[in-house]
């Protein structure tokens, strides 16, 4: 007669198990295997708490991976990074920082996969001090050497540098590493496209499939297709959408079909994008009806048109209205039809919908400025209006005349839209900017939303009066402002 035998898991076991949980985003099972650990009484195992971080992260359960790490009696370098890289990976990229200086104040070294995710969250916030500090930390440490030839690190430090308006910066780091990726390639094709540098991604492209022999991704294509929606080619757009399904067999997802509904609208092709959103296989999200809305603001499309999608997109009940209700009363105000710019707003109070607040972001000496428009918390705030009421007389001097169509959606006189307009939030941090920069030192501006017509004018006329270079990255892209012109080439 056979033994039975009773067997038990032990602390390598349960490592295993939630690694494969977390592959697998197989929740319930994995705290199943916690439940069974904690009965075993392994609960002060570091190893095994860190694989329950990794595995509740990468299954969605911030709370949970936050909750072990909170509870360990004991914790090594690696809890922290595991805990620091999730926080990252669900974009609390501040958290993730303020955990990082935790980390050096317990005079735990970092590592390079500590720096690793420095470097992200840093992108995240466009954070460009820190992330040129946590940059220079890389260079000198030794202990570190090895992350420098790290391709991951690089590739966060090339998406940093992208993200933070560096451009030239990422291109040294990425011809000067020993070997690359795909994902190393992506970023800078990327990152031109967001820079308006389309040719250059597109030349990057070509060199990345034909000389250096890489196989693109459906990543790649969605950086290839918006280096030609911000470069206005409509023909290289068809010509990469068929590459990508015919030579590449890569299938498209709504990604690439965005880009190139966004592509034909913005060239003033909108019957050809609605054509290709009615033929699309996969149904068509918010964004792609908001780019063909936005679209018909700026190539003045029918009245009738613009309401009809606008209709598409409030009926499909995806995520924010606000802007829809922006959107449209636009196209009402370039209409001259005031009366329905007033309904509205009408509109947008009785459903409780409110327009998302436009918000700059301004680095000085390593802090970061938030600013609203008509902002006066700054402690700077008397100075700032007066660096402003500077720049309304300069550009009064040369002839400017405001751009009132994306106004507020008020039927208001013009000296209060005007007044209205000098205070949107990105003018504000380019006052600070001036008043604190250096000469011959860029401005940098993050601003979460489109730039309006008007500040796109303003800025184009402050880089040249005032000889500054101003980089502004809103929600689509990046501008570089220089001597009276944008590098969009007022096409964004």
């Amino acid at each position: 007669m056979l033994q039975k035998w009773e067997l038990f898991p032990d602390n390598h076991t349960f490592p295993f198990v939630l690694k494969a949980c977390a592959y697998l985003f197989a929740l319930f099972e994995g705290k199943q295997a916690h439940a069974q650990m904690l009965k075993l009484g392994f609960q002060s195992d570091v190893y095994i708490n860190n694989s329950l971080i990794h595995f509740y992260a990468s299954c969605g359960s911030l709370e949970s991976a936050k909750n072990v790490f909170d509870k360990m009696p004991h914790r090594s370098l690696v809890s922290w990074n595991a805990m620091i890289d999730a926080f990252v990976q669900f974009g609390e990229f501040e958290t993730a920082l303020k955990l990082f200086v935790q980390l050096q104040q317990l005079f735990f070294e970092p590592d390079g996969y500590t720096m690793q995710s420095v470097i992200s969250a840093c992108a995240g916030l466009c954070a460009l001090s820190l992330g040129m500090w946590a940059h220079a930390y890389l260079l000198r440490n030794r202990d570190v050497a090895v992350a420098r030839d790290h391709v991951l690190v690089n590739n966060s430090l090339l998406d940093m540098y992208c993200k933070c308006g560096s451009l030239d910066i990422a291109m040294q780091i990425f011809e000067g590493m020993r070997k690359q990726d795909v994902t190393s390639w992506n970023c800078m094709i990327l990152g031109f496209a967001m820079h308006g540098k389309g040719e250059l991604a597109l030349e990057f492209f070509e060199r990345m499939i034909r000389i250096s022999r890489f196989v693109p991704n459906s990543i790649t294509f969605v950086g290839v297709l918006s280096a030609c929606n911000h470069g206005h080619m409509v023909n290289e757009g068809h010509m990469y959408f068929d590459m990508m399904v015919n030579e590449y067999k890569i299938e498209p997802q709504l990604e690439h079909y965005g880009c190139l509904v966004d592509i034909l609208a913005r060239a003033g092709l909108i019957d050809e994008a609605l054509d290709l959103v009615s033929s699309m296989p996969v149904k068509p999200d918010v964004v792609i009806w908001r780019s063909l809305l936005d679209s018909c603001c700026k190539k003045n499309a029918s009245v009738e048109l613009s309401e009809k999608i606008a209709r598409q997109i409030l009926e499909s009940e995806e995520g924010d209205s606000s802007g829809v209700y922006v959107l449209l009363s636009r196209v009402y105000a370039s209409a001259s039809r005031w009366n329905d710019v007033g309904l509205v707003r009408k509109l947008m109070t009785n459903n409780g919908v409110l327009k998302e607040p436009g918000c700059s972001l301004i680095e000085v000496d390593g802090v970061t400025h938030e600013f609203f428009a008509g902002d006066t918390s700054h402690p700077q705030t008397k100075e700032l209006y007066q660096v402003l009421d500077v720049i309304e007389k300069r550009l009064d001097s040369i002839g400017y005349t405001p751009d009132y169509s994306q106004a507020p959606m008020v039927d208001e006189r013009n000296d209060g839209k005007r007044h209205t307009l000098r205070l949107h939030s990105e003018r504000l941090a380019i006052a600070l900017g001036l008043l604190n920069f250096k000469p011959g030192m860029p401005i940098r501006i993050f601003k979460n939303l489109r730039v309006c017509d008007d500040c796109h004018k303003v800025t184009k006329l402050i880089s040249g009066i005032f000889n500054v270079e101003i980089i502004v990255r809103d929600r689509v892209r990046f501008h570089h402002f220089k001597d009276g012109s944008c590098s969009c080439m007022d096409y964004w």
